[in-house]
């Protein structure tokens, strides 16, 4: 099996955007309504600070004594307040870059551009891990915005239950835009949009792109 391949399958959404990784080390993209107490995560990357996304019992669900958490610069705050040490927080802006491990990982921008859930000024980010030569974008709440339709990734796991971000049509045409070799979709099927998003989704994506449905 290749190491896309295996990277592909170690990418699980428990539901709406959260989203883990075993490669072989455990990273969750904001770990919410997670069963049990794995305490299994390497890394902790939060988006932004919407309930769905930043859910201080679930973060601790997942962490142990050396767990990191990447964090918006605007949310350094939010987590002190919310009892996290110093020591395991790491704060990013739009364009940083840093070298964790065998990992790369770069934050871009996710904003609305029109709707008033996620503003630019806030710096919100979706984060873009290189491992092993695979690049895995994942999008956050965001809108196709300037900043990143310029992303070259392999995997791209985005939103498309609309609403608060994308729909399935603009989600879509975002990643025809984007040509990765594999579509992920996520945001949908619980707390906002359709279970049926997803089909949806994979039936308005260019056909070379291969559509990955990890929802339901």
């Amino acid at each position: 099996m290749s190491r896309f391949q295996e990277l592909l399958d170690a990418i699980q959404i428990n539901m709406h955007s959260s989203v883990r990784m075993e490669i072989p080390e455990v990273i969750y993209f904001d770990p919410f309504r997670i069963e049990g107490t794995p305490g299994d995560a390497s890394y902790v990357f939060i988006t932004h600070s919407h309930y769905d996304h930043y859910s201080v019992s679930d973060i601790r669900k997942v962490m142990n004594e050396g767990t990191r958490i990447f964090v918006p610069k605007s949310m350094l705050g939010q987590l002190r307040h919310d009892g996290f040490e110093e020591r395991q927080i790491v704060t990013m802006t739009a364009g940083m870059k840093l070298q964790r491990d065998r990992y790369t990982v770069e934050a871009v921008p996710a904003y609305n551009i029109l709707k008033p859930f996620h503003r630019k000024i806030r710096g919100w980010l979706g984060y873009l891990i290189e491992i092993d030569g695979v690049r895995v974008y994942i999008a956050g709440d965001t809108d196709a915005v300037p900043e990143i339709r310029d992303i070259k990734c392999d995997i791209a796991v985005v939103p498309v239950g609309g609403r608060y971000t994308m729909n399935v049509k603009k989600a879509a045409a975002f990643i025809n835009l984007l040509q990765p070799a594999v579509a992920i979709p996520c945001h949908y099927g619980s707390i906002v949009g359709k279970l049926s998003d997803g089909e949806a989704f994979r039936k308005r994506v260019n056909p070379e792109i291969r559509v990955c449905l990890k929802i339901g």
